[in-house]
């Protein structure tokens, strides 16, 4: 008999119970959150159990270790498990469904009724937990059966990847590892170095994926594992985006063993870079130089990847990233406070080429880098400075509510005249919470041999722009013949501008979006489905000064098993609408042909030069666009005051007016709109 021991509990759903030996304490899924705070717009109206859930059923004592199967789904923070009082552990720290096993130690259950209990932690967190079982024996009884995996590539021959198992109720499966070299494992997730993976598994029937990144394709099977069988599987991968001539780059990885903090040791990340195809893996523990080099030739996966160390400099003014690091370099000044000095500490240390601005909007310490009381959202100052080379505006385990802030946050920077570079991550610390390489940076280089990356050939191609970013999606712009990080010129600013979004079969796009100097200026709905080219689209545009452009791609989010798209990490919205995204880094367009490229901050200065009074400044801007409005504003305020900027915008001048209100406003999300 079960019973619940507190009174608000009302049944969400039944799941089938998974055919298996054991105890079921409980077949249903429990909501479980703050009663009237719910943390997701999808959760509103649904009524929780509580802030916990507290079960007594009757069972046996146990002479011997069991081990307690919970099905669980959107935990974010730290809930505890509690037998008897005695704590078992917590669950797993991740948004998927999937099933977690603790060990029930020896002589913790007693006969008669027993108490198990999931305590809350302090912050509100929505969660699913449900169904529950207990089962005999300690993990290695989960393998009733085996399931026995190879991964191909299209040569057939076996490579690195990644097998992703989920039982009949899209839970990513409880499974046993026996141990063999080159495999690892999480719920539901099995990375493997060679290609070769051996999983035990309960009785029961599972659907099995095989991937290996963006650029490949997904191979799934649905397979019946029987108590004392083995299945055999073979998962055939092709190659399907063609991405030859660029290099696939996560610049923000971490390990338990060096960060302290996740769940990856450093041989389970070699295993993780390999497996999902990322060919230049810069190591960024927080303040330590990591060298992946001797652990992947260890296993065996070296000639996959290239390894780069680095340090995530971690601060309480802000995360940066520097790269390339001297093994053997001092750490950089990471207890600096003051903005300047730490970026001279940065790149004083032997090798640096490049300093990237972490997750930029993220609250750490108490602080943000591109909080408003430091940093102008709308005319791109910094109370701080900025003095580094690149900034994450895709981080996919740090993804934000408004997918668009970071990248206006970058127009901003941009259009003050900051040339910086928009880069993709992941800053994963987890084998499988958040995937390695799922946003990551394209980097115009030489890639025949995948082990042999020049990084000094990478790093100067980085630095001049040659970047693409990919969130499931990848993008590529011309313009005039130009691509990204070239610099047309063109004396009467027109241009034909040609986009092309490209992804593998598993993902869809539906929108492009083209921006001038951060306003989009046009924009396309589609659909698309299996097909690699989701789409090509010309714009013929008129650019009436200097100007970057930059191309946006999105398409809905997914949510299966194998690439689930993740929430966001510190939200500021209820509502979750997860997409995918694609941006190019700027071309740029020297539109006066006078062989410079001018930020709209320059071009207004010299225009509030070549003027006799603000009225004239303004209307000399007339058929320039609102980012060049929105730093001419900022020049006037600070000599007539905004009342009297207000009043003297012309009428007429729709740019200037729309530039000069978004400064005024302090929104920049009212000058990143088609107008």
């Amino acid at each position: 008999m079960i019973r619940l021991s507190f009174a608000l509990c009302v049944l969400i759903c039944s799941l089938p119970v998974v055919k298996s030996a054991g105890q079921v304490i409980a077949d249903n899924t429990y909501f479980l959150g703050t009663p009237g705070f719910p943390e997701w717009e999808e959760n509103v109206g649904r009524k929780a159990h509580g802030r916990e859930l507290h079960l007594d059923f009757e069972s046996k004592a146990n002479p011997k270790a069991k081990t307690l199967l919970i099905q669980q789904e959107g935990v974010k923070e730290g809930w505890s498990v509690y037998l008897n009082g005695k704590r078992l552990g917590g669950l797993v720290r991740s948004q998927t469904r999937l099933v977690h096993h603790l060990e029930v130690p020896e002589r913790v259950m007693k006969d008669g009724t027993n108490k198990l209990s999931i305590r809350a932690p302090k912050r509100i967190d929505d969660i699913n937990v449900g169904p529950i079982r207990l089962r005999d024996g300690a993990k290695r009884f989960l393998a009733e059966g085996w399931l026995e995996t190879r991964l191909f590539d299209e040569s057939g021959q076996m490579m690195p990847g990644r097998v992703t198992i989920a039982d009949e109720n899209g839970a990513q499966a409880a499974l046993y590892l026996d141990g063999a070299p080159k495999v690892i494992g999480r719920a539901g997730v099995v990375y493997t170095g060679h290609g070769y993976a051996r999983v035990g598994l309960p009785e029961g029937t599972y659907d099995i994926w095989g991937s290996r990144g963006f650029e490949y394709s997904i191979a799934k099977r649905r397979v019946k594992i029987r108590k004392g069988h083995v299945t055999s599987v073979d998962l055939h991968l092709n190659r399907e985006v063609d991405t030859r001539g660029w290099v696939s780059v996560d610049s923000h990885i971490h390990t338990l063993t060096f960060s302290g903090h996740g769940d990856s040791t450093l041989d389970e990340r070699m295993l993780t870079i390999s497996g999902e195809g990322i060919e230049v893996a810069i190591s960024t523990d927080h303040n330590h130089h990591t060298d992946f080099h001797q652990p992947a030739v260890d296993l065996g996966v070296r000639k996959h990847f290239t390894p780069v160390v680095g340090n995530e400099v971690t601060t309480k003014i802000g995360h940066l990233n520097s790269f390339p690091m001297k093994l053997d370099a001092s750490i950089p000044p990471y207890k600096l406070t003051n903005w300047v000095e730490l970026l001279e500490g940065i790149r004083s240390s032997p090798g640096v080429q490049v300093v990237q601005l972490n997750h930029p909007r993220n609250v750490h310490s108490g602080f943000s880098p591109t909080a408003t009381n430091v940093f102008d959202r709308v005319t791109g100052r910094s109370g701080m400075g900025v003095g580094y080379d690149a900034m994450e505006v895709v981080t996919s385990a740090a993804m934000q509510s408004d997918p668009m802030c970071l990248f206006r946050d970058w127009f901003a920077l941009l259009n003050r005249g900051h040339r910086i570079v928009g880069m993709g991550s992941s800053d994963t610390h987890d084998v499988s919470r958040f995937i390695l390489g799922q946003a990551r940076t394209y980097i115009r280089a030489k890639d025949e041999d995948s082990g042999a990356i020049d990084v000094d050939e990478l790093c100067d191609s980085l630095l001049d722009g040659k970047a693409s970013i990919s969130f499931g999606l990848l993008a590529e712009i011309d313009v005039n013949g130009a691509s990204i990080g070239d610099v047309i010129q063109t004396k009467d600013g027109k241009v034909r501008v040609t986009i092309e979004v490209i992804g593998p079969s598993w993902v869809c796009a539906d929108r492009v979006e083209l921006f001038a100097n951060g306003i989009s200026i046009g924009r396309r709905d589609f659909t698309s489905g299996s097909e690699i080219r989701k789409g090509r689209f010309v714009f013929d545009t008129q650019i009436w000064n200097d100007a970057y452009l930059v191309a946006i791609a999105t398409g809905p989010g997914l949510r299966e098993p194998f690439w689930d798209t993740p929430r966001p990490y510190q939200l500021s919205s209820k509502k979750f609408t997860p997409r995918l995204i694609a941006a190019t880094n700027p071309v740029w367009v020297d539109a006066d042909g006078d062989g410079r490229v001018n930020s709209p901050r320059a071009v207004a200065e010299q225009a509030l030069e070549k003027a006799q009074h603000p009225v004239a400044a303004l209307k000399s801007i007339a058929l320039k666009d609102a980012a060049v409005a929105v730093q001419m504003a900022e020049f006037l305020a600070a000599r007539i005051g905004k009342d009297e900027l207000k009043r003297a915008v012309p009428k007429e001048a729709i740019n200037v007016r729309a530039g000069v209100n978004a400064y005024l406003s302090g929104r920049a999300e009212e000058l990143y709109i088609r107008r």
